[in-house]
C-alpha cells in the first residue's frame, strides 16, 4: 500500500467500507422482508426493484458522467446511501409492517439507481489518482478486497444478529456509508465540471457519440465482451451452485458454504499473485482461459472437495484477466470520455449476468447441470485461446476506426 497515493488509499478505504455495509444490508433486506411477508414473490419484487431501474439508468446516464466532478458526486452518493439505509428503521419505528416494507422498497430503488453511477465514476477516477504502471495492481487490489468484504460480511452479520435486533444492522450499514463519505472527502478535487446545455438534443447527441466512441476502439470492445462472458458464467452459477453441491454431489449446507467462500478467498490469493507476475497479454489471457477451465472441470467432478478446488482455482486465475483488462481500458479510453465509456462498459457487464441466470434457468433447453458448466466454460475458453495465440503475433497500434483513412 505504501506505493499508492493518499487519494487511492482514501478511495480504497471508502469502497471497502461501503462494500461491507452494503453486503450486510443486503442480507438483512432479504431476511426482514421474508419475516414480514413470508413470500417468495416479494423477494423477487425486491430484486426487480433494484435491477430494473439500475439497468435503465445505466443505459441512459452515460452522457451526464462526462460533465460532473467525480470526487464530489462519489462522496455525495455515499451520503445519500447512508441516509437511505435509515428508511426501513423509520418504518419500524412507525410500528407498521407496511411502513417497513415501503422503506425496504425505496431503499432498494435508491441503491439500484446510485450503484451504476458510483461504479462508473470510481472506475474512471482511478487513472487520475494512479500512474499507468500502478493501474493493474490497483484494480486487482480493489477488486480482491471488495470480494473479500462480500465474503466476510455474511459471517460478521450472523454474529451481529446474535447481539442486536435485526433492524439495528441498518444503522450499522448507514454508519459505514457515512465513514465511506468521510474517506472519499479526503480525495482532492482534480476533475472539473464541464459546462453543458442540457437539452434533449444535446443528451441524444452525447449518447450516440459515447456509444460510437466505444465501438470505435476494437480492443476496448473486445475486452468488454470477454469480461461479459465471465459475468454471463457468474450469473449462470448463481442458479447452478446450490443444486450442484446439495443435489448432484449430495453435499451438506456447510460444504456449500465453503464452496461459495472458495472463490473470494482464491481471488485474494490471485490478487497477490498478480503483483508477482509480468503484466502482459499472455498473462492476462492465461488467467481468462484458466478461469474458464475452472467451470469446465466441474463437469468431471464427483466429490465436494474437488469442487472446492475448482472454485479456488477460478478465484486465483480470474484476477489475472480482470485487473489487467480493466487497466488497459482505463489507459486506452479517451480521458475526456472515460466516465461515459466506463458506464457503457459496466452496462454490458451488468446486463449479461441476468442473461446467464435466464440461460441456466430455462427448462426447455433440457441441459443438466454438468452440461451447462461445459457450455459456460467453453464460452470463456475458446475466445481466450484465440486471443492468447493472437497475442504472440506482431503488435498492432490501437487506432480508433474514426481516425483510419
Amino acid at each position: 500500500m505504501k506505493k499508492y497515493s493518499k487519494s487511492f488509499k482514501s478511495l480504497w478505504i471508502g469502497e471497502i467500507v461501503s462494500e461491507f455495509g452494503g453486503a450486510a444490508g443486503a442480507i438483512i433486506n432479504g431476511l426482514l422482508l421474508y419475516e414480514l411477508t413470508g413470500s417468495r414473490e416479494w423477494m423477487g419484487i425486491l430484486w426487480l426493484v433494484y435491477f430494473i431501474p439500475s439497468l435503465v439508468l445505466q443505459g441512459i446516464s452515460s452522457p451526464f458522467l462526462n460533465h460532473v466532478i467525480k470526487e464530489k458526486v462519489l462522496k455525495n452518493i455515499q451520503l445519500i446511501r447512508a441516509g437511505a439505509y435509515l428508511l426501513p428503521l423509520v418504518g419500524f419505528w412507525m410500528g407498521t409492517d407496511t411502513g417497513t416494507i415501503i422503506g425496504l422498497v425505496v431503499l432498494q430503488c435508491i441503491l439500484g439507481l446510485l450503484q451504476p453511477i458510483f461504479a462508473s465514476l470510481s472506475f474512471s477516477l482511478l487513472p487520475e489518482i494512479c500512474t499507468d504502471e500502478e493501474l493493474a495492481d490497483a484494480n486487482g487490489l480493489l477488486d480482491g478486497t471488495l470480494r473479500l468484504m462480500g465474503f466476510l460480511a455474511p459471517g460478521v452479520t450472523s454474529l451481529l444478529l446474535l447481539l442486536v435486533p435485526m433492524q439495528w444492522i441498518y444503522s450499522i450499514s448507514a454508519l459505514l456509508f457515512f465513514i465511506s463519505f468521510l474517506a472519499l472527502s479526503r480525495i482532492p478535487q482534480s476533475s472539473k465540471q464541464k459546462a453543458a446545455v442540457w437539452t434533449k438534443k444535446f443528451w441524444w447527441s452525447e449518447m450516440k457519440e459515447g456509444y460510437r466512441s466505444f465501438f470505435s476502439y476494437p480492443q476496448l470492445l473486445r475486452l468488454t465482451l470477454l469480461s461479459s462472458t465471465v459475468q454471463f458464467a457468474v450469473g449462470a452459477t448463481l442458479v447452478l451452485s446450490v443444486p450442484f453441491i446439495r443435489g448432484e454431489l449430495g453435499g451438506e449446507t456447510w460444504e456449500y458454504g465453503i464452496f461459495k467462500g472458495a472463490f473470494p478467498i482464491g481471488y485474494v490469493l490471485g490478487m497477490i499473485l498478480l503483483t508477482k507476475l509480468p503484466k502482459n497479454p499472455q498473462t492476462m489471457y492465461f488467467g481468462l482461459i484458466g478461469g474458464g477451465f475452472s467451470f469446465l472441470l466441474l463437469f468431471f467432478v464427483h466429490s465436494v472437495p474437488l469442487a472446492w478446488m475448482c472454485e479456488l482455482m477460478g478465484g486465483i486465475l480470474f484476477p489475472l484477466f480482470n485487473a489487467q483488462s480493466a487497466a488497459i481500458f482505463q489507459r486506452e479510453a479517451p480521458r475526456d470520455r472515460l466516465a461515459q465509456l466506463s458506464a457503457v462498459r459496466l452496462f454490458f457487464l451488468r446486463i449479461t449476468m441476468p442473461l446467464g441466470i435466464l440461460f441456466a434457468s430455462l427448462p426447455f433447453l433440457d441441459l443438466d447441470i454438468r452440461h451447462v458448466y461445459i457450455g459456460i466454460g467453453s464460452l470463456i475458453i475458446l475466445p481466450g485461446l484465440y486471443y492468447l495465440i493472437a497475442s504472440y503475433q506482431p503488435k498492432k497500434t490501437l487506432i480508433p476506426e474514426k481516425h483510419k483513412s
